[in-house]
């Protein structure tokens, strides 16, 4: 049961919560509880990783192979921008973004909607470097579980990030020596 001491420092945390998010914001609008609420979700994410591992026993490797990391890297890439900008998957993000126009080859600019909750879920939703982050720890997590499996779908990854690159090389050079 709750004290009349417990609602005293409730009412003052959340006082300092305010006042920090106030000062902080300025004349800005940022989400800092939405902020928090993310990093707290990536944290259970990422313990309920752990524990998956540690339940399955699996050993961690002493480092990194290097070439693990260069494909993990690629692919975090490629798949971070599928999720973040490509035209196909924006029925995933629509319910937390608006749509705003095309940005690049099959990408879209897309602003995250404004309503609590959905400010916070849209930016990361829209935010490739920000998806990253949690691309990264769900594929270094498939490596430690399924080792075979996501080092495939890594690779299918990696070879769609070269593809893309080479498309628009290609593109680039066809307008170069078109453009007379």
């Amino acid at each position: 049961m709750a004290t009349p001491t417990d609602h005293h420092i409730g009412r003052r945390a959340q006082a300092f919560l305010r006042r920090t998010g106030r000062d902080y914001a300025g004349t800005h609008d940022r989400p800092l509880r939405g902020y928090l609420a993310a990093m707290a979700a990536f944290g259970a994410y990422t313990a309920g990783w752990a524990t998956a591992v540690r339940l399955r026993g699996r050993p961690l490797p002493d480092r990194p192979e290097p070439w693990d990391v260069l494909l993990a890297s690629v692919a975090t890439f490629r798949l971070s921008r599928l999720i973040s900008k490509a035209s196909v998957t924006s029925p995933l993000r629509a319910p937390f973004t608006k749509y705003v126009g095309p940005q690049g080859p099959a990408e879209l600019h897309e602003e995250a909607q404004p309503e609590t909750g959905k400010d916070t879920v849209g930016e990361l939703m829209t935010c490739p470097f920000c998806m990253s982050v949690w691309v990264a720890s769900t594929l270094t997590a498939g490596q430690l579980l399924w080792p075979r499996a996501t080092r495939t779908a890594m690779g299918a990854l990696a070879a769609l990030a070269g593809a893309d690159a080479l498309q628009l090389t290609y593109g680039a050079l066809v307008d170069r020596t078109t453009d007379s």
